[in-house]
């Protein structure tokens, strides 16, 4: 399959993948008919999904399989109206109901629209009506029911509710039972152009009101190289993205890339609050050979005794989410002999960042710049600068729009010329390259403290925090202060062996040794231990609420 897109599937070195990496991208490209329907057609007994969830169930599903059940739920959309460019909301969470969904949505030229199943009804209200959302697919859940029942009064555009489970409520539609009994498949004739929109994602809403995310068709090949020269993928993988299928990642690792590298996709569908030891007896247990996760996950995997697991069949490990801590990977690698490899992107975005298998790991260092994109750090005045200093990472498509990169904010012009001008876009993220052409993530513009003449990144601290045993997580914020303007604020989550010990002494050995693994200068003049760190749904950090509850010391 990979050949059908690479110029070239293989390289020596990164700066061969440098020098000769190209995709091919075919007019009117679909995902559905050019990968899936293709593995079905050329290989229908392959392994596309191994699927499982925590109370026992399990399937595989073959690309046979999947052609099949698609085509069925593509024909169930169409009965009910829904066509190109049609806006569909997809909160089902890890079922697999939801790879049957968007793959026949992309079949019927429909937008789809993946989003978390906690929402509440002034969230979906919000959505649905930014977005003219014209049907909603959910999983069996009461709370989630009921929120989007409240939200309807308030969403003239929605006018399908269409449920995966058994007990199907007054003014929804059954899934199974339509899919099972849809009349046979009829494709449209042209389902879509290149530049026609496919997959539209709202932002966490970390800063504000959450940002309408459009991708067109061609945003898969984008992940061509997420899968194959990041998850480092290949046709006897077995991967596993730990991501709710309401967030981009989810679509990074657990479907686009994955097929076209000739992988299959793990899924672990589970309720409730992730556990490690749970995680851990999947990856044995399913002999799940490449593994992504945000570094949360892995900061708790490693409190485990992995010794208890056979991780034998395990080849790769990757992270992104969020920056590594060092801590984290020094003590993965005693423990497992894998190096985790570290990516960075944005759901604006793919990946524009990676340590490719060609690269050793730096701890630390989210990797070396992907070739797919002219990416630059620059100052606040646009110029570049130099090795060692800190910029914002942007992208020049001057030469080019590249793949993967987003179409525009819907309906949100002045945004996206806020972000993207002069045939530039702005991530908002700080960084500083190395001397090796590695970058090292500092934060966001907005986190980035100032103290007396100082420019203290967030991430640098958070990482020395987390080399002390009593740290489990961590945010670093600025507070206001009259001599040196700001001051460096650490917000913490205790170990539990450590929570009576919570006091002054504590304090004061903390930011001992915080001094001691990074500059002085740097480190938390202020500390405050907390039960759980504000988050976003898709667990992100909230400093920004962090920032406003702290600026009385």
């Amino acid at each position: 399959m990979l050949e059908k897109f690479l110029k070239r599937t293989e390289y020596t070195s990164y700066q061969d993948f440098v020098d000769n990496f190209e995709i091919i991208v075919p007019k009117n490209f679909n995902f559905a008919y050019d990968v899936v329907d293709e593995w079905a057609r050329t290989n229908p007994d392959k392994e596309a999904l191994c699927w499982t969830n925590d109370k026992g169930a399990h399937r595989n599903v073959s690309f046979g399989e999947l052609k099949s059940i698609s085509d069925k739920t593509a024909s169930f959309f169409q009965s009910l109206g829904i066509g190109k460019g049609d806006m569909v909301m997809l909160v089902l969470k890890r079922n697999i109901e939801f790879w049957y969904a968007i793959i026949a949505l992309h079949k019927i030229g429909a937008v789809a629209i993946p989003a978390t199943h906690l929402l509440t009804d002034k969230d979906f209200i919000y959505r649905n009506n930014a977005a003219s959302i014209k049907a909603i697919v959910a999983t069996e859940e009461k709370t989630l029911i009921r929120h989007i029942d409240t939200s309807m009064p308030k969403s003239p555009t929605v006018q399908h509710r269409i449920l995966v489970g058994e007990n199907v409520p007054k003014g929804w539609v059954d899934f199974h039972k339509n899919v099972e009994n849809a009349a046979p498949f009829k494709n449209p004739a042209l389902v879509n152009d290149n530049d026609d929109t496919m997959l539209l994602y709202f932002t966490s809403g970390t800063t504000g009101l959450p940002k309408m995310v459009i991708h067109n068709f061609t945003y898969p090949l984008g992940h061509i190289v997420t899968a194959k020269f990041w998850h480092n993928l290949h046709a006897g993988s077995r991967h596993l993205t730990v991501a709710d299928t309401g967030w981009a990642k989810a679509v990074w690792g657990k479907i686009y890339g994955q097929w076209i590298a000739g992988a299959s996709i793990f899924i672990y569908d589970f309720d409730g609050r992730f556990a490690p030891d749970e995680m851990l007896a999947m990856l044995s247990k399913y002999k799940v050979t490449s593994f992504c996760a945000p570094p949360t996950i892995y900061r708790f995997m490693i409190r485990e005794d992995l010794s208890k697991y056979d991780l034998s069949a395990l080849e790769y490990c990757t992270t992104a989410g969020e920056a590594l801590n060092p801590s984290v990977f020094d003590t993965f690698y005693e423990k497992t002999g894998i190096h985790i490899k570290e990516a960075f992107g944005q759901t604006e975005t793919g990946a524009i960042i990676i340590t490719f298998p060609w690269v050793r790991s730096k701890p630390g260092s989210m990797g070396v710049m992907n070739p797919m994109y002219d990416m630059k750090l620059v100052d606040y005045n646009g110029q570049a600068v130099e090795d060692g200093q800190e910029g914002e990472i942007v992208i020049d498509t001057s030469g080019g729009y590249p793949l993967g990169l987003f179409m525009k904010y819907y309906r949100d012009e002045a945004l996206t010329t806020q972000v993207y001008h002069d045939q530039v876009y702005h991530t908002g993220d700080i960084a500083w390259r190395d001397e090796d052409g590695y970058y090292w993530f500092i934060g966001r513009t907005d986190d980035v403290i100032k103290s007396s003449g100082y420019r203290i990144g967030p991430f640098e601290v958070e990482s020395a925090l987390m080399t002390h045993p009593a740290v489990v997580e961590c945010a670093i914020t600025g507070v206001p202060d009259e001599i040196r303007g700001q001051i460096v604020k650490a917000t913490i989550v205790l170990a539990e062996e450590y929570k009576p010990k919570a006091g002054n002494e504590l304090i004061l050995e903390i930011q001992e040794h915080v001094k001691k693994v990074t500059a002085p200068y740097k480190y938390p003049r202020v500390i405050e231990f907390v039960d759980a760190l504000p988050k976003t749904i898709s667990g992100k950090i909230r400093r920004k609420e962090i920032r406003e509850k702290g600026n009385k010391r």
